[in-house]
């Protein structure tokens, strides 16, 4: 039952000097298995690996999960783990993700196999799915399309008075009817003013003329996430946002020229923010400028102006600048670039020029 997601896993358990490592972030264990229930937990040896699920998953356990021997126990999986003799071994190291198992968690573990020496090593998973395979990609491509083909859809009934929600309905429709296994997340479409907060989730707030509407949203397929935001104009553009606006274009243009395997998250960043900076609204762009996307939505690696990471050949990456006024509204723009050895392949399609709808 072989898995080359967890056999390379294993080889950084062993550079640890560690027995094993539990995983119990449901992202991680899909990533690693292929399972997409909601509850279970894996724990990876050197020599085995245990899928630990209750009655509701052992039938999709047994048709999804890789590399791991499905286990039904009869409660919580933690609760459960006395009962195995392999795991009262002494002195035996296993490590766990300290940013996703809780406190409380953490305590029942040390209830249920007193034996074992928990070591915190997050460590470990931090890059998990950083770098894509050619099947990743593809899905990624995917999920990318069917978000520009519905962003594309919904401009058509975009008009003065509809509600931010009935545009998220539509949009999540669209995305469903092409299909997206489900939202990538929660669909943002704010109005107006509005459009100066980051993650403002559609409100029952009316487009009004001339308001920016600002839409971030993605697609899942596979379990593969796209996420793109576009802002437009409901009516004609006025002369303040059409100048936010092509600040904003121009920064994520430099971003995205910026983009190249072995570059320096931080200088991705940079290249975006010093021409904002430069036109007077730093402190309107309060947030980094993109992340990897993959099995998740937020994976690595992190442009900001504090990331240490390094962009690598097959991270998929956000370049996504913007500028935020409170009271009056903003603009994002954002596409998912698929890092090469010689540059940014920006993946969709959508248009990028201003539109007044």
């Amino acid at each position: 039952m072989s898995n080359n997601r967890i056999d390379a896993l294993r080889k950084k358990i062993r550079a640890e000097n560690l027995d094993g490592l539990i995983v119990n972030h449901l992202d991680y264990i899909r990533y690693l298995t292929g399972f997409t229930g909601t509850a279970g937990l894996l724990i990876i040896m050197n020599d085995s690996a245990h899928f630990f699920t209750d009655s509701r998953y052992t039938i999709q356990a047994g048709k999804q999960v890789t590399g791991a021997k499905v286990v039904t126990v009869p409660a919580e999986p933690i609760a459960s783990l006395n009962g195995f003799n392999w795991l009262h071994k002494k002195n035996l190291r296993l490590g766990f993700d300290d940013q996703h198992l809780t406190v409380a968690q953490q305590a029942r573990l040390k209830e249920k196999i007193p034996e074992v020496l928990l070591t915190p090593c997050e460590a470990l998973l931090e890059d998990l799915g950083w770098v894509k395979d050619s099947q990743e990609i593809a899905s990624i491509r995917r999920a990318v399309e069917i978000a520009d083909v519905a962003f594309g859809r919904i401009l058509q009934i975009i008009r003065p008075g509809i509600r931010e929600r009935e545009l998220a309905a539509e949009l999540e429709y669209q995305m469903a009817m092409l299909g997206s296994e489900k939202p990538a997340f929660e669909s943002i479409v704010a109005s107006g003013y509005r459009s100066a907060l980051p993650h403002g989730i559609a409100s029952e707030k009316k487009v009004q003329k001339g308001d920016f509407i600002t839409f971030d949203f993605g697609a899942t397929i596979n379990g593969y996430v796209s996420d793109i935001t576009r802002t437009v104009v409901a009516g004609k553009a006025s002369p303040r946002q059409r100048k936010i606006y092509n600040i904003v274009l121009m920064a994520q243009k430099a971003g995205i020229k910026h983009v190249k395997a072995g570059r320096d998250c931080k200088k991705v960043d940079d290249a975006c923010r010093k021409i904002i900076k430069k036109a007077g609204f730093g402190k309107n762009f309060g947030h980094g400028t993109g992340h990897g996307i993959g099995y998740y939505i937020h994976v690595g690696p992190r442009i900001g102006p504090r990331s240490n990471d390094k962009l690598a050949v097959n991270h998929i990456v956000t370049i996504e600048p913007g500028i935020y006024i409170p009271g009056w509204g903003g603009v994002r723009i954002e596409d998912d670039v698929l890092v090469t050895k010689s540059g940014g392949q920006v993946l969709n399609k959508s248009p990028k020029n201003l539109l007044e709808l």
